[in-house]
């Protein structure tokens, strides 16, 4: 089944989907439904930085060095936790100013200087060829050992021909794939939405494959990871390798990898290629930010696992480096053995494939052009269309980078294990953050200190890393690492300057960024900025400042749009040069005017600045419209001038908009305030016309019939006594209106004076209900009483509690229903209070008009739509009073849901009176 022809039949088949998936995207994006608009999918293009470093070598490292390998996945972790502040930013920049590459990024910082930006590239170049060797390296063991197992696998044949090497043909097909994908347009700013589609799509394929082994090995092999960390106890020596003391460098080499990993993470060129070039929406950071350390979790879950299964296995599992692939193969499982070689081509494959883009843009526009637009012989000046030579430039230089890859892992790459080659990058790549995060954040920082840091690190760099590689491999003498060139001993590379028990990466971290960070801080100090470099740093340090600086034209020299549009056509090409002409019409006068007779705005300048910026880089667009523009951009006091006319102007817009909010805010509160007025007005016409009416009802009565008995003297005895009977009943009416009204009177005005005492509420409502028992007989209303067995002391005024209870009983017998009346009163003890509830079997209140019962006059409907019974009988101010009185008592009284009866259920609550014991509710 591990057949040659099979397994280069699912290599080559694996690539040709990625070519699919790419088209997919590209296709996608040219509908204008682009794949790349999604947060997730930014997220696990970001996951690139998941390599064969880390497929395989994260497994090796743990075998050999225990838990250091989570440092390489920490350092991103903290990077992308810092992402709203310190990637937004880049994003930001990169936007406004048409960033290409990180060596665009630094040289636009630096004055847009064509230097910094072919020293960055390479520096970019020598230090991540080794990385691409990595994948190579990786590509070709696993397929050595998918061939040959149980044997040992060939890396290459020494001596063999090239042709027959597979990492040769691998190489070729990315080569293929990378100028069909990355090199469509020529403005390399814009989004390689296929290539980032297929990152995406491997992201998954990578992480699938790894979990699979993972959940193989942990609960296929052994039992769970309870049993594989109990098999691994019982080897001591297992046990030692998985201490955090195995650590290379103690705590120094956690503190130097944990560095150097967060670095590198923003400074590699192909992570900077995803975080910050192929960004389409800053916001999407958001949730990169917790998505990708969810990945590199994911993916790491079973990394010590599998090296301790690999290590209990022994010889049969061959080289750390190598455990994901042997352990299937050693049980027997060819299928899952080849999904992970699909996943580690995965990994490898799109590194390469993202690093590449990134090289050779900056090959391209950092090296190349700069060098062409200086060689006056070559008359580039004088062709008319050069877009097709620029794409011809990044397809040879992505050739030449694959090779140069392909080429140091046939010729060194058996020296260093895949970790030991990725660190190596790491620390190439760390050499450009000293100048890229101190431009971010100090404008002081120049041109030359930025040049001399940057040399001075990346000799560092070379000496304490890169040339021991080449002596290990036997290309240098390896006395060299012992005895230091020229015999000097305090110029060993490992051990510099006689610095020793450290770890080779955090030593070699250690001295580049003391060097590169000293010599910029150093050399700042004593050099000047030219206009353009301080007009840069303007804008890069205040890139979070309003975006209207972003977009005001910073040219003030003079050109005509003839001579422009000339320019622009010569290396971008028709299309790109009638868009960007489009945009800046003139004001279309009658009369036919060319275009060198117009003089081209500022604005257009500066567009057109951009726009070569985006496919050569901003120190080549730079050298391209100083030759034809007649002046020089703003300096750093315009720059600054309009950064405060700007931050004056956002400051009046906050201003005027908080006047604004609490002009709104006040105009609600008013209209509030309107509305609650015209309400309490229209509940004083109510309350005048509801106390009129009452009143007038029991003095009508009494009138009436005491004209009649003044009228009547004839009258006979048993109709006086009737008419006497009347009038004494609705005197007593209008006596106790009166005294409701007074009653609320004085509790809205604070002025109802109560004589509280302690005393028993058991007693008191068994008074209330003799009260009005005969009421209740006379309805023939079933009244249930449940007391509690011991007194309720309670601190109340006796006549007004019994006022409150009595309303609540006859509130009871009213509403209860005609025809099988029932009345459940229940006296209980709840935590530090004593709550009595009052509960009948009518129609109860609707839960909308349960707070409406304790307005003054509301009176809940009775019956239905179809058959309404009114309101029942009463002034409708009881149960205010009621409350009131209670609140004054420090009780409550509310209305809720019935329990037994499904009638309305109003319930008061009184605290118990000191001394008494707590006793809480279950």
């Amino acid at each position: 089944m591990r057949s040659d022809p099979l397994i280069l039949i699912i290599a080559f088949g694996y690539l040709a989907l990625l070519f699919i998936i790419a088209a997919w995207g590209d296709r996608r994006a040219e509908q204008g439904r682009s794949v790349i608009g999604s947060s997730t999918v930014y997220a696990l293009s970001i996951a690139v930085y998941c390599t064969a470093w880390t497929f395989y070598g994260s497994v090796g490292r743990a075998a050999v060095h225990g838990p250091s390998f989570l440092l390489i996945y920490f350092g991103p972790t903290l990077a992308m936790l810092l992402g709203w502040l310190l990637i937004r930013k880049m994003v930001r920049i990169a936007r406004a100013q048409r960033i290409t590459s990180i060596a665009d990024f630094i040289s636009a910082r630096y004055g847009k200087s064509g230097r910094i930006g072919a020293l960055v590239a390479l520096i970019a170049v020598i230090g991540v060829i080794p990385y691409i060797a990595l994948q190579l390296k990786a590509i070709t063991i696993s397929y050595g050992i998918l061939t040959s197992y149980p044997g040992t696998a060939i890396d290459h044949i020494p001596g063999s021909h090239f042709l027959l090497d597979k990492s040769f043909w691998i190489a070729i097909v990315l080569a293929v794939f990378i100028i069909l994908f990355g090199t469509r347009q020529l403005d390399a700013s814009e989004r390689h939405e296929g290539m980032v589609t297929a990152i995406a799509f491997e992201s998954i394929v990578k992480l699938l494959a790894f979990l699979a082994v993972g959940i193989f090995v942990t609960f296929y092999l052994y039992s769970g990871p309870v049993d594989l960390f109990q098999r691994a106890a019982e080897h001591p020596e297992l046990v030692d390798n998985l201490g955090l003391a195995d650590v290379p460098g103690g705590a120094a080499g956690w503190v130097g990898l944990l560095v150097l990993s967060m670095l590198a993470f923003i400074t590699l060129p192909r992570q900077f290629q995803v975080l910050v070039v192929e960004n389409v929406d800053e916001n999407h950071l958001r949730r990169a930010s917790w998505m990708f350390p969810l990945y590199l979790f994911a993916i790491n879950l079973f990394v010590i696992p599998v090296a301790l299964a690999g290590l209990m296995l022994g010889s049969a599992a061959q080289s750390p480096d190598s455990f994901v692939l042997t352990l299937p193969l050693a049980a027997g499982k060819e299928a899952l053995s080849l999904l992970v070689f699909v996943g580690g081509l995965s990994a490898a494959t799109g590194m390469m494939i993202v690093e590449t883009i990134a090289l050779s843009t900056m090959i391209s526009n950092q090296l190349v052009m700069p060098l062409l637009l200086r060689m006056r012989r070559l008359n580039i000046e004088q062709q008319e269309d050069l877009s097709g030579l620029l794409l011809g430039i990044r397809r040879i230089a992505i050739i030449l980078i694959l090779f140069l890859g392909y080429l140091y892992h046939a010729l060194i790459g058996d020296s260093y294990s895949l970790v030991t080659i990725g660190l190596v990058s790491f620390a190439a790549a760390a050499q450009f953050a000293p100048a890229l995060l101190l431009g971010l954040f100090w404008r002081g920082a120049t041109q030359a200190g930025a040049a001399a840091g940057l040399i001075g690190g990346f000799v560092i760099w070379c000496h304490t890393l890169l040339i021991p590689g080449f002596a290990q491999s036997g290309w240098i003498d390896i006395s060299l690492l012992s005895e230091g060139p020229w015999g000097i001993s305090w110029l060993r590379p490992y051990q510099l300057f006689g610095m020793e028990g450290y770890d080779i990466y955090t030593h070699a971290l250690f001295w580049t960024m003391l060097v590169n960070v000293g010599l910029i801080i150093i050399v700042s100090l004593f050099t000047r900025q030219s206009h353009l470099e301080q007009t840069q740093a303007a804008l890069f340090t205040e890139a979070m400042r309003p975006d209207a600086l972003q977009n005001t034209p910073l040219w003030r020299g003079q050109t005509s749009r003839g001579e422009l549009k000339r320019l622009i056509h010569r290396y971008l090409g028709n299309r790109a040069t009638q868009r960007l002409f489009a945009q800046y019409q003139t004001d279309g006068s009658t009369r036919e005017v060319s275009d060198d007779e117009l003089t081209a705005s500022p604005g257009l300048i500066a567009s057109a600045e951009k726009q070569l910026a985006g496919a050569l880089g901003n120190s080549s667009a730079r050298v391209l419209i100083n030759s034809v523009v007649k002046g020089e951009a703003l300096d750093l006091n315009a720059v600054l001038s309009i950064l405060d006319t700007t931050s004056q102007a956002l400051e009046y817009n906050r201003q005027l908009e908080q006047k604004s909010k609490e002009l709104a805010r006040i105009g609600e509160e008013l209209r509030s305030a309107n509305d609650r007025l015209r309400e309490l007005d229209r509940l004083k016409d109510e309350f005048v016309a509801m106390v009129s009416h009452e009143l007038r009802t029991p003095l009508t009565s009494i009138r009436a019939f005491a004209e009649i008995l003044r009228d009547t003297p004839n009258l006979n005895d048993e109709k006086k006594a009737h008419f006497l009977d009347v009038i004494v009943r609705e005197s007593e009416r209008l006596s106790r209106l009166i005294e409701e009204i007074l009653d609320l009177a004085r509790l809205e005005s604070g002025r109802m004076t109560l004589k509280p005492e302690r005393l028993d509420l058991v007693l008191a409502l068994q008074q209330s209900i003799d009260a009005v028992a005969r009421l209740y007989e006379e309805r023939w209303i079933e009244l249930k009483i449940t007391l509690p067995q011991d007194s309720a002391q309670v601190v109340a005024d006796p006549d007004r509690l019994q006022q409150v209870m009595i309303n609540l009983l006859d509130n009871g017998r009213k509403f209860a229903s005609t025809q099988d009346g029932r009345v459940d009163v229940t006296l209980e003890r709840v935590g530090r209070c004593f709550r009595l509830s009052v509960e009948d079997n009518g129609e109860g209140i609707p839960e909308n008009q349960r707070e409406l019962v304790f307005e003054k006059f509301h009176q809940v409907e009775q019956g239905s739509l179809a058959q309404p019974k009114g309101r029942p009988k009463g002034t409708g101010l009881g149960l205010p009073i009621c409350r009131g009185i209670l609140a004054h008592m420090g009780g409550r009284l509310w209305v809720e849901d019935p329990k037994t009866l499904g009638g309305a259920r109003l319930v008061m609550e009184l605290p118990c009176a000191p001394n008494q014991p707590v006793i809480n509710q279950e």
